[in-house]
Order: C-alpha cells, then structure tokens, then sequence
C-alpha cells in the first residue's frame, strides 16, 4: 500500500477543499494516486447529493447583477438547508457567480440550463455546483433564474431572503428611484402593477357592493359614480396595485407619480422571497 503523507493529504485538501479526513480517505482508497483521488471524491459529492435528495431547503440567498447603464439585470434563487451555509462565503461566490453568467452569457430558461454555462475561471458551472455539495455537504438547490431588460434596477433585502427586480418604460435607466421603487416592492408586497392585473371578477363585485352602498344615500348618479372611484382607489391599494400605493420614501405621492416625475412608468417586477 502507498504511504499517505500528510503532505499529500493537505495538497489534496487545498485542491478539492473537501475535509482532511475525506481527502485521507480518498487518497488511500487511490493508492496515492492524486488524480484518482479527485474524481472518487467527486463521486461522493453526488452521494452526498442523492443521500439529502428529500431533506428541506428552507434555508438560502438570492443574488442580483445588474449592468451598470441598468438596461439588463439577473437574479438568481439558491436554497440550501441551514442558515451558516446560506450566509457563507462558498455558497456567496457560487451565486455571484451563477448571477454574473446569467447577465453576461446568452440567457437561459431554466436553472439546469444556467448550469451548464462555463464558469468564469474554467470549467462549468455544474462542477463548480459539485465542488461546493462536495465542500459544504448538504442540500442546495438553484431554484430559480430571471434575466430582465432595462431599464431595470434590483434590490436585496439585509437578510438576503428578499429579492426585487423593477422593470421600468422610459429613457432614464440610471434614475435613483428605479431601485428606490425596488425596495418599495420589497417592503410593501404589491401584487401586480395594476389595477387591470387583479380579477376582474372580484374587481367588480366590489364595485357593485360600493354602487349599491351608495345609491342607497339617495345622492345623484354623478355624485355616487365618484364616490365609487374614489372608495374602489382603497380597494386596489388594499389588494396590492403598485402604482396607486403610497411611495414608501415620500407618502405624500403614489409610486405612480414619483416615476412619472422622472418620465418612467411601471412595466414589470419580480419579488422573491427565500422558499416561496
């Protein structure tokens, strides 16, 4: 049998940065044989991958790029099982990674897609993903993938469980309240970005019971006809329209309004939360 030094052990370790006792493992399982030692340990990145296949991903981060001229931008959702690892360096470069290809690279439609783009220091992204199960040694899972045009901007909640992209119309893609209205769609949970959006079912049996509220007042139709746009304004508030909600930075304004001030107006956004 091969003498497994230490040495042999730590360049093995610096190389895969899988555990010294795996490394050790692998090494007498090669004979010695470096090489042969990579690929068992990649073998049991796929084990560990199959053994935790049905455990729960509560845990993860979700990652932004976005172009400086903010007329693109990605984010990705990665989920893994704890909490360390969702705030830990590997799986933080593993995103940013997985974010930059997605910006940068031809586009994709599914995360398995993403997967199998080239990595930006060599290889693919799929055994950069192999690596990290293999280092971290637990469920994680890139759930999901948007890759957006501008003008657009992005925000990441503190606790990196949130994430907001705001597609925008108009010319002003570097305007600060693109991403002011981002961390609006954060904060204040909108649903859809207009009234048309919401069912219109529900839109109109509440006007009907707002009509029937206000006819029985005895007022004239044209009285009562702006008493229900006024009270059906509420309701789309309530029911989460972005463009009539107060502005989180300025509530003395809609969202509407303070894009309108620098000629954009609402197009799209996606809101992720961790899980959801």
């Amino acid at each position: 049998m091969a003498e497994i030094t230490a040495a042999a052990v730590k360049a093995l370790r610096e190389l895969t940065d899988m555990p010294m006792m795996k490394c050790k493992e692998a090494l007498v399982q090669a004979e010695g044989d470096q090489d042969r030692a990579i690929e068992i340990l990649k073998t049991e990145a796929g084990r560990v991958l199959l053994k935790r296949a049905e455990n729960v991903t509560a845990e993860g981060r979700i990652f932004l790029a976005v172009r400086e001229d903010g007329r693109q931008a990605a984010m990705v959702e990665v989920q893994c099982e704890s909490a360390p690892v969702a705030t830990g360096e590997h799986l933080e470069n593993f995103g940013n990674q997985l974010a930059r290809v997605l910006l940068d690279g031809p586009g994709v439609q599914s995360p398995d897609q993403l997967l199998d783009q080239d990595a930006p220091d060599g290889g693919t992204l799929r055994e950069v993903y192999d690596a990290l199960v293999g280092t971290i040694r637990e469920k994680i899972v890139v759930s999901r993938v948007t890759r957006l045009d501008g003008p657009i901007a992005g925000y990441v909640h503190h606790d990196y469980k949130t994430g907001v992209l705001f597609q925008a119309g108009g010319d002003d893609a570097s305007s600060g309240v693109l991403r002011d209205v981002a961390m609006h769609i954060a904060a204040l949970r909108p649903t859809v970005v207009r009234p048309e959006e919401l069912d219109p079912a529900d839109v109109q049996a509440e006007r009907d019971r707002l009509t029937a509220e206000a006819k029985a007042t005895g007022k004239p139709d044209n009285i009562i006809d702006r008493i229900v746009e006024g009270r059906m304004k509420n309701f789309y508030i309530d029911h989460g329209v972005l463009l009539l909600q107060p502005f989180a930075k300025d509530d003395s304004k809609s969202v509407s309004q303070a894009l309108a001030e620098k000629g954009l107006e609402a197009v799209a956004f996606a809101r992720w939360v961790i899980g959801s």
